[in-house]
């Protein structure tokens, strides 16, 4: 008493201490929790590629960025101003039954409402098992619970929602390029068709060829007639008939080489190689056209595929539980804290008290 007498802090503190000990202990309204844990799994179309790399990460930095995601989308004004459309949340917050200090005021903006709500949400991503764990307090254990099921809907519909917005918008990319290519190759080919109904040939590189080889075959038999009739003037006269008959079949044979030759260098007025030329570099846009087709369609089908892989699957581990029993606020914690935290406070101040008493003296 003379201690109180002397410092009348303590005399103040005492007061905070008994006012604070009557408002944990009878005063403040009790807050129901429910509380649930989710992940995020992909679905395995297609195994993933091992290396050592991911068997040490085993994906679990694209995962922890998605969870993370999901976290900052349920804490969001956008989530609060779903919950507040559906269980009208802003008039659960400021019934008057609840203590004044735990009430929110009903007239508070959306932001001040934000951030009461950050007080009564927590989201928080264990790192080391990648689980999401949604925790909500409210006056009343249904109210509670249905938080926490609606936090769980409205973030499988925005993962859902964004892992198909972005593979929709991948897949329609590739989708449009896959178009252009197949006009692109239609065109080709059908210049491969014009130019040879034009032309009169279904392949002027075989025409060229078989007319070489017409010609190679009527050489080697020109050069054997010559050696025949070479044979027959050692012996022979030159009006010899058969000297005469091998005369006419070696005239016969240049004029038909000459005839080949014409053929092949000369086409409905057009050289052979010329259109043999025309023909390779319309066949090569042709096939070029063709490879890039059967590559985009093979992109197409794998973007699908990772598209596929990429949507995201909100799991429940522990659906949303419905309290049965008010664990918030912890009556015996906050009275011993604010007991400690009032107490060194009024030592420090009595200390600072008594050394200015000390200075006056």
């Amino acid at each position: 008493m003379k201690i109180i007498k002397k410092n009348p802090i303590w005399l103040v503190a005492l007061f905070i201490m008994l006012v604070s000990t009557v408002y944990w202990s009878v005063v403040v309204t009790e807050r129901y929790v429910s509380k649930a844990h989710v992940v995020l799994q992909t679905p395995d179309i297609a195994p993933p590629e091992f290396s050592f790399s991911s068997m040490m990460s085993g994906g679990a930095a694209s995962n922890t960025a998605d969870l993370l995601y999901l976290r900052d989308y349920l804490l969001s004004p956008d989530v609060l101003k779903l919950l507040d459309k559906e269980l009208n949340l802003k008039q659960h917050f400021t019934q008057s039954n609840i203590d004044w200090l735990s009430r929110m005021d009903a007239d508070l903006p959306l932001e001040f409402f934000h951030d009461y709500y950050l007080k009564r949400v927590t989201v928080e991503m264990d790192s080391y098992s990648n689980v999401l764990v949604i925790q909500a307090q409210a006056f009343d254990s249904l109210t509670a619970h249905k938080v926490v099921s609606l936090l769980i809907q409205f973030g499988e519909k925005h993962m859902n929602q964004m892992g198909q917005r972005l593979a929709s918008e991948q897949v329609g990319f590739i989708e449009k390029q896959v178009e252009q290519l197949a006009q692109r190759l239609e065109k080709s080919q059908q210049a491969v068709l014009a130019y040879q109904d034009k032309e009169g040939l279904m392949s002027p590189e075989k025409t060229a060829e078989s007319i070489n080889t017409l010609v190679a075959g009527l050489y080697q038999e020109l050069s054997k007639l010559k050696a025949n009739k070479a044979v027959l003037s050692q012996y022979q006269s030159s009006r010899s008939p058969e000297i005469i008959k091998l005369q006419n079949e070696i005239k016969a044979l240049e004029s038909q080489i000459n005839k080949e030759k014409t053929q092949l260098t000369d086409v409905q007025g057009k050289a052979l190689n010329k259109v043999t030329a025309d023909y390779q570099a319309l066949l090569l846009k042709a096939q070029f056209a063709q490879e890039m087709y059967a590559n985009a369609l093979a992109t197409l089908e794998a973007t699908r595929v990772e598209a596929a892989r990429k949507l995201k699957q909100v799991s429940v581990l522990q659906s949303a539980s419905v309290p049965e029993y008010p664990i918030e606020p912890n009556r015996l914690y906050n009275i011993t804290v604010t007991i400690i935290l009032v107490t060194l406070i009024s030592i420090i101040l009595s200390l600072f008290m008594t050394i200015i008493r000390d200075h006056k003296d």
